[in-house]
C-alpha cells in the first residue's frame, strides 16, 4: 500500500532533540526521515522529494542557511522551518528572507512546533481556531467596533461585522483590485505573489489613501489562509486604556466592565492573518506587550494565568517613516526587526499617473454597481486630462471620492470636467517637457500621454498645437518672474538669445503682457 502520508526531513545535530521531534511528528501521522549535518541532509535531499524541511540553524559543518539555500537553486518546492536559539531575532530574520516558511526559537513548544507544521503543509489549522471559543460580545458604544476592525469584508461594506466570522472567499481575485500596469504596480504584484508563500512579516509603506489594505488582502488572499481569518485593525482608533483588552481579550471579572470572557484580536485571527494599520500610532507600552505576541506567537488574556498560543501571519502598515521613528525613540527597535521582514512600498498615485484610466475606470465600474447604475459612465477626455494635472494628495480614496460625487452629479453617461468640481488653482500646468507654472519639472509628459492615450484626441495642426503650448509655457514663466527674460529663460533651461528668439517667433511682447508701455525688463 502506497504510503500517503506527508514526508518530512527533521536536521539537528542533537540526538535528543532529533527524537523528541521525530516522536512528535510520527504521533500526528507524518513520515519522518532525520539527519545531524548539512552533508546527511543535502544527501536525503537529493535522494528523496519532501513536503517539509525542519532544520536547526547552527549544524556542526554548516548552516541552515545553506540548506535552504540549495533548495532555491534547486527550484525545490519544500516548505522550511528553521529552528533557532533563543533571542536570536536576527537570524531569524535572516532565514525568513532566504525563503523560510516559518520560525521556531528554542527551547521549543511542542504545541507550537504542531501548529507551524500543520499550517506548512496546510493541515489541521481550522482545528486551531475551534479551540478559542471565547465569546465575542459587541464593543461597547463609546468604541465602535466599525472604526477598529473589519473582519473578513469587503472594503465597500461599511457595516462591522462579528469577530471571528469565517472569511469569505473573494468574489473577484483581490490581486487583480491593484489595478494599473505601471512597473511600479507590476513590482508591488509580484512581491505580493513572492511573500505570500511564507509566513514572514511584512511592513506595507505608503501614503494615506494609496491602498495599503488591498496589499494586505492580496497577501491573504494568495496565501494557503485564503479560507481562514483575515482581521483588519486600525491601531490609531483604539484608545490607548483599551488596547490590551482589544487585543489580546478578557477574562470575566477581570476589571470593572467586564461581564463575560471576551476574545481578542489576536484570537479572533487565529489561523489567519492580522493586519494591523497604521501601526506607527501604538504607544510604545503596547509595542512591547505585541512585541512579546509576535516574537512568542502567544498571548494572555487580561484576568488570565497561562498564555495560549497563536497562529496567525502578521501584517502591518503605516504611512510613516518608522526607521526615523526608530530613531526619534517613539517607536520600539526590536519590534520594528520583527515587522519590517519584507516590506512593500505602496507608490503614491502621483508617481503612477499613467495608471489613472485604469483605475478610475475600476473604480467607476464598482461604485456605479453599488449604486446600480448601468453601464458604468467614463470619463470624457477632458476630465481624465484634468485630473493627471492634479496632484492627489489624497491617493486613490481622494479619487474615489471625487468620482463618487461625479457620478452623483453628472447623471449621464460621462463624466465631465465640471461634474469633478475641482477648482482650477488646485491643477499643476503640466506641458509637454514636464514643465509646471513654475518652470520646474512636474509630472512626465509621457506619462500623462498613457493616462489619455484612449481618450484624447488629436490635433489638427500640430505645429500650431505646440506653439501654442509653448507660448503658454512661457508667458507663465515671464509672469511668475515679474517679466524678467532672463530669470524666466533660466528657469526653462534657456539663455536670454534663446529666450528672445522664442518671444520673437511666438509673437509674444513682454511689454504688452507686463503693461510696461513697451519697456521690456532684463
Amino acid at each position: 500500500m502506497t504510503n500517503t502520508s506527508p514526508r518530512i526531513l527533521v536536521v539537528d545535530d542533537e540526538p535528543d532533540l532529533r527524537t523528541l521531534y521525530e516522536m512528535t511528528l510520527l504521533r500526528e501521522g507524518y513520515d519522518v526521515e532525520t539527519a545531524g549535518t548539512v552533508a546527511d541532509a543535502l544527501q536525503c535531499l537529493q535522494e528523496h522529494q519532501y513536503q517539509c524541511l525542519i532544520s536547526d540553524m547552527r549544524l556542526p559543518d554548516g548552516s541552515g542557511l545553506e540548506l535552504l539555500a540549495w533548495l532555491e537553486q534547486s527550484g525545490r518546492a519544500e516548505k522550511t522551518v528553521v529552528i533557532t536559539a533563543f533571542g536570536s531575532a536576527e537570524n531569524a530574520v535572516e532565514a525568513l528572507k532566504a525563503g523560510a516558511y516559518d520560525y521556531l526559537t528554542k527551547p521549543v513548544d511542542l504545541k507550537q512546533f504542531r501548529a507551524v507544521i500543520a499550517s506548512a503543509l496546510g493541515r489541521g489549522v481550522a482545528k486551531t481556531v475551534a479551540t478559542f471559543s471565547g465569546k465575542l460580545p459587541a464593543p461597547a458604544p463609546s468604541l465602535p467596533l466599525a472604526d477598529k476592525v473589519r473582519v473578513a469584508a469587503p472594503l465597500t461594506d461599511n457595516a462591522a461585522e462579528v469577530l471571528g466570522q469565517a472569511q469569505r472567499p473573494p468574489t473577484s481575485t483581490e490581486l487583480a483590485r491593484l489595478a494599473g500596469q505601471s512597473a511600479v504596480m507590476h513590482q508591488v504584484r509580484s512581491l505580493v505573489q513572492k511573500v505570500a508563500r511564507s509566513m514572514a512579516p511584512v511592513l506595507i509603506n505608503g501614503e494615506s489613501g494609496t491602498g495599503k489594505e488591498l496589499v494586505a488582502r492580496a497577501i491573504h488572499a494568495e496565501s494557503n489562509r485564503v479560507e481562514l481569518p483575515f482581521v483588519a485593525v486600525n491601531c490609531g482608533a483604539i484608545p490607548e486604556q483599551l488596547l490590551e483588552a482589544e487585543f489580546f481579550g478578557y477574562r470575566k471579572g477581570s476589571f470593572t466592565g467586564a461581564a463575560e470572557d471576551r476574545a481578542g484580536f489576536f484570537q479572533a485571527a487565529n489561523g489567519g492573518t492580522i493586519f494591523l494599520d497604521e501601526i506607527g500610532d501604538l504607544p510604545l507600552a503596547m509595542q512591547s506587550k505585541l512585541l512579546r505576541a509576535v516574537q512568542e506567537r502567544a498571548v494572555r488574556a487580561i484576568g488570565a494565568v497561562q498564555e495560549v498560543s497563536v497562529n496567525v501571519r502578521v501584517l502591518s502598515a503605516t504611512h510613516k517613516d518608522l526607521g526615523a521613528e526608530v530613531s526619534a525613540g517613539r517607536f520600539r527597535q526590536d519590534l520594528y526587526y520583527r515587522l519590517n521582514v519584507i516590506q512593500i512600498r505602496v507608490p503614491p498615485l502621483r508617481e503612477r499617473i499613467e495608471d489613472l484610466a485604469a483605475i478610475a475606470d475600476h473604480l467607476l465600474a464598482r461604485i456605479s454597481g453599488d449604486a446600480g447604475v448601468s453601464p458604468a459612465p467614463r470619463l470624457t477626455a477632458s476630465a481624465l486630462g484634468h485630473l493627471a494635472r492634479y496632484a492627489f494628495p489624497g491617493n486613490v480614496r481622494e479619487l474615489e471620492n471625487l468620482l463618487h460625487r461625479a457620478l452623483a452629479l453628472s447623471g449621464n453617461s460621462e463624466i465631465d470636467v465640471l461634474d469633478l468640481g475641482l477648482p482650477e488653482d488646485a491643477l499643476r500646468d503640466t506641458q509637454p517637457g514636464g514643465l509646471d507654472a513654475s518652470g520646474k519639472s512636474s509630472l512626465p509628459q509621457k506619462r500623462i500621454q498613457l493616462a489619455l492615450a484612449d481618450y484624447a484626441a488629436l490635433p489638427d495642426d500640430l505645429v500650431g498645437y505646440l506653439d501654442d503650448i509653448e507660448r503658454q509655457v512661457l508667458v507663465r514663466a515671464l509672469d511668475l518672474h515679474r517679466y524678467n527674460r532672463t530669470a524666466a529663460g533660466a528657469s526653462l533651461g534657456l539663455s536670454l538669445r534663446q529666450m528672445r528668439y522664442r518671444l520673437a517667433r511666438l509673437g509674444v511682447s513682454v511689454g504688452d503682457l507686463s503693461g510696461a508701455d513697451g519697456a521690456e525688463s532684463e
